[in-house]
């Protein structure tokens, strides 16, 4: 499957693990990215939601990415979120700042708050596609952004951009993921944001995910995306299905709460988060975990 694009099958948005202090843990983000990669991931997400960015310092960013890149050696692409404001000249000022070394694509949602029009969200992703030296994902996660991208946006970005390649679609709507497969350029990918969903999903075109629980089963997970890819969905299901009753304990208390709690059950570090977020509740911890014993993974 080597001629399939770059961001095909399935990305992990991996967690920034941290000390109950709040510092970051360095020793198990190595561990989690060696496990991730072990497990048949195709390629590496830092600094997403899942990485808690947006409540870290620029320079804690840039020193996980670099720590990053230094981990991965090559093995994986790595794919950088860019959070970096609401306001595009502020953005396309980090981006011309920023060390762009050992990376092969960036993440980035649309403004929140702002609330732009169509024609805003065009002229702000623009802005960006003229200034990266990478490839670019959108990210269309109207549930944290207040707005939707819409597909003839998107597409209109992809025509007239060609470093724009690809969207992780999290809207929840399943029409506008229908018309986003149906439609898009052939040189634009649709990636699910949604883990639960990404299986039906892949029957109407779309060509995996940027993960949660692949940071704990990246094996399970992975092996599902390469079934689905390959039109093998019985064989998939049967993955899916070991994984359906651990999603929802994953987001009850909001991402990366959940996946944290589940990490640290697995033995990865503490399930410590920062503030606004909290660690999960100890009741809905012990749910999370009869899911996982009982899932067989």
């Amino acid at each position: 499957m080597t001629s399939q694009p770059t961001f095909w099958g399935t990305g992990v948005a991996l967690i920034t693990p941290l000390h109950l202090d709040g510092t970051i843990d360095w020793e198990q983000l190595a561990r989690v990215i060696d496990h991730t990669i072990a497990g048949g991931v195709d390629y590496i997400v830092s600094l997403g939601t899942t990485g808690e960015a947006v409540t870290l310092t620029t320079q804690e960013c840039k020193q996980i990415v670099r720590f990053t890149i230094g981990e991965v050696k090559g093995r994986v692409p790595v794919v950088v979120g860019l959070f970096g404001s609401n306001w595009t000249a502020k953005l396309v000022q980090y981006v011309r700042d920023f060390d762009f070394s050992g990376i092969d694509g960036i993440l980035s949602s649309s403004p929140a708050y702002t609330k732009p029009s169509q024609e805003g969200l065009f002229q702000h992703y623009a802005a960006l596609a003229k200034e990266s030296p990478v490839p670019i994902i959108l990210y269309n996660v109207p549930g944290r952004t207040g707005m939707n991208i819409a597909p003839e946006t998107m597409f209109r970005l992809a025509k007239a951009h060609e470093n724009i390649v690809a969207v992780k679609e999290a809207s929840a709507n399943l029409d506008q993921m229908q018309k986003l497969t149906k439609h898009a350029p052939e040189n634009f990918t649709i990636l699910s944001g949604d883990d639960p969903s990404v299986l039906s999903h892949m029957v109407h075109g779309v060509k995996g995910a940027i993960s949660v629980i692949a940071n704990a089963f990246p094996k399970t997970f992975s092996q599902m995306i390469r079934l689905g890819l390959q039109g093998k969905f019985a064989e998939a299901d049967v993955l899916h299905k070991q994984m359906q009753d651990i999603h929802p304990w994953l987001y009850v208390e909001g991402n990366p709460v959940g996946i944290k709690a589940a990490m640290q059950h697995l033995g990865f570090g503490s399930r410590q988060v920062r503030l606004p977020l909290v660690p999960m509740s100890e009741s809905n911890r012990q749910k999370l975990i009869e899911a996982i014993q009982s899932s067989g993974l």
